[in-house]
């Protein structure tokens, strides 16, 4: 169930989802000549700067294909997410990335944003259980890919999302009121 406080994320991001593909009404597969059905689909490989994480990420249709999505919210766009949809299964950590991976809760801490502990390169956003589509990870991720050459289309979440703010700087000190330190350290 998704949390009331946090239905506008997925209202705004079902609406631009319906828009991904350039040919949302064709199905992902077809037949070749000899009656094989393949899927219009391609794996590519991703990475951090530092290779300390790597997966991949099936998309179908191909990432030429696909609309990707600029989002102007305050975590978007302070870490440069360009942000593609694939669902939980098309997304493979190799096994040993797993424990490098390091995760940013903020505002309702329902989604994790994901990102190397090491390098500090941002790769997308795990929904967690809120999202069946699963993930948003962001193209700069994929490696050899040019940014240049695919389709965007801004998404409006700063305007769309509550709480209708830049959390930019602010989100430490919502999470550590004044004196809260002080008093841990009494505690102790």
């Amino acid at each position: 169930m998704i949390a009331p406080a946090f239905f506008p994320l997925y209202k705004f991001l079902d609406n631009f989802s319906m828009a991904t593909s350039t040919s949302p009404t064709s199905e992902p597969a077809t037949t070749t000549p000899s009656g094989e059905t393949t899927k219009n689909e391609q794996t590519y490989p991703c990475s951090c700067h530092c290779g300390s994480i790597t997966f991949t990420v099936t998309l179908s249709p191909p990432l030429a294909e696909q609309t990707v999505m600029e989002c102007n919210c305050s975590i978007c766009r302070r870490v440069g997410y360009l942000l593609v949809f694939p669902p939980k299964e098309a997304v493979v950590f190799s096994e040993d990335s797993l424990p490098r991976l390091s995760r940013y809760q903020f505002n309702t801490k329902q989604i994790d944003h994901l990102f190397c502990g090491n390098c500090g390169s941002s790769l997308g956003i795990d929904f967690r259980e809120f999202r069946q589509k699963g993930y948003g990870i962001s193209v700069r991720a994929f490696n050899n890919v040019d940014l240049e050459g695919l389709k965007y289309k801004k998404g409006d979440g700063k305007a769309k999302l509550p709480p209708y703010s830049d959390l930019s700087g602010v989100q430490w000190a919502l999470d550590h009121p004044a004196g809260e330190n002080e008093r841990k350290e009494k505690a102790m």
